[in-house]
This record gives C-alpha cells, sequence and structure tokens, in this order.
C-alpha cells in the first residue's frame, strides 16, 4: 500500500489549517480551522474487508511539568509518549481517498459527537478528552480528528503519524468510546497491508521546519 496527501507531503511541514492550534506571535497559540487533512491510498489488497485510520504523534512530553510555562523549555531529552488525534474504523475498503474538511473542520468546545460517522465508520476518543478532562470550558469527549497543537515551548518538532490499515474483518472489534490502544489491540492479527505518511508542526517560533 501507499498513502499520500495534497495537504502536504512526507515528512515536511503540515500548513496551520489542519491543525488545532496556530501560532500566534502575542500569545504564543490560537485556535486554528481544525480541517482534517487530504489523505489518499493505493494497491490496497483485494482480500481487505475494511480499512482503520490512525494519527498520532509520538513526541508528545511525557511529564507536563514545563509543559506552555513561560521561561522555560521543554528538553529534547525528555522521554516522549504516544498522543493520538484520529481513530476512524469501518472505512470500506473500497474508499480511496479522504477529503479536506470531509471528517472534521472547526475547533469544538468540549468535543465532537461520535463514535457513528459517515459511510458507516465509527470514530473513537482522541487524547484531547483527556488533555481538557480538568478545564471546564473545554472538558468532553473528543470523537474523530482533532489536529497538531504542540506544546509553545517545545525544543522539538512534533510528528503526526497518519496510518492506514487494510484489515481482514469489515468490522473492528471495538465498541462504545473506544481510544487508541483499544484499536491497536483489536486489529492485531487482522492487519494485512499498511501505509504510513507523517507531517511535522511546531508552534515554537525558533523551530524551523
Amino acid at each position: 500500500m501507499r498513502l499520500t496527501s495534497k495537504s502536504f507531503a512526507n515528512n515536511k511541514k503540515i500548513p496551520a489549517e489542519f491543525a488545532f492550534c496556530a501560532p500566534d506571535p502575542r500569545s504564543h497559540a490560537t485556535l486554528s480551522k481544525n480541517v482534517n487533512p487530504h489523505l489518499q491510498w493505493q494497491d490496497v489488497p483485494v482480500n481487505a474487508k475494511s480499512l482503520t485510520l490512525i494519527c498520532h504523534d509520538p513526541d508528545v512530553p511525557s511529564k507536563p511539568d514545563d509543559v506552555n510555562k513561560e521561561g522555560r523549555t521543554i528538553s529534547a531529552q525528555l522521554p516522549r509518549v504516544n498522543f493520538f488525534h484520529w481513530l476512524l474504523v469501518d472505512l470500506p475498503a473500497t474508499t480511496l481517498q479522504i477529503r479536506p474538511g470531509e471528517f472534521a473542520s472547526g475547533v469544538k468546545p468540549r468535543g465532537k459527537p461520535g463514535p457513528e460517522s459517515l459511510h458507516g465508520t465509527r470514530q473513537g476518543l482522541n487524547d484531547y478528552t483527556t488533555w481538557f478532562a480538568s478545564d471546564k470550558d473545554m472538558a468532553g469527549n473528543y470523537f474523530g480528528y482533532d489536529g497538531p497543537c504542540p506544546p509553545w515551548n517545545d525544543t522539538i518538532p512534533h510528528h503526526y503519524i497518519f496510518t492506514v490499515y487494510a484489515l481482514d474483518i469489515a468490522r473492528c472489534p471495538v465498541a462504545g468510546a473506544f481510544k487508541g490502544p483499544e484499536v491497536l489491540e483489536a486489529i492485531k492479527g487482522h492487519i494485512i497491508a499498511q501505509a504510513a505518511h507523517t507531517g511535522l508542526y511546531t508552534l515554537n517560533p525558533n523551530l524551523k521546519i
């Protein structure tokens, strides 16, 4: 399989319109258009019965102590963890692409609804659900795609890895408000092909991509 995007080239910068936050010279970051990017794939195996799409950021700081704190920076040596931005399952195997904004456009405080979505698909909870859990204005269930918003004081650019999995089953064996680790565990043993496309993003004006 091969996965590409008209929204950004592989291992190149993601435009701000596809992000949750955009750089702001006064406040470091401001809410952005949060549009899901264009994605298209080729060479899906003929025996595939469904597709699963996952977007995750493996560069999230493992400790929040210095995140977005004035006068501090996040060390590049700090251990990093995964942050899931999009979980889309039960996509028909005949699907060839996802259009920009087809599944997400705009920031929705308290999250977008789910899990049921377009074309018979289901979308899981992304990790903004946990991130905003203690914020009285933003707390809620964040289903579907919500784009990049890395710490503005991080010293490394973040990588956003979009992976499409071709499965030998028509329905992903997850239920309810599922999350990233559940999907990864559920599709083990059912993946017959996969492809990835990576974008870079930063809110740190001192970093150049």
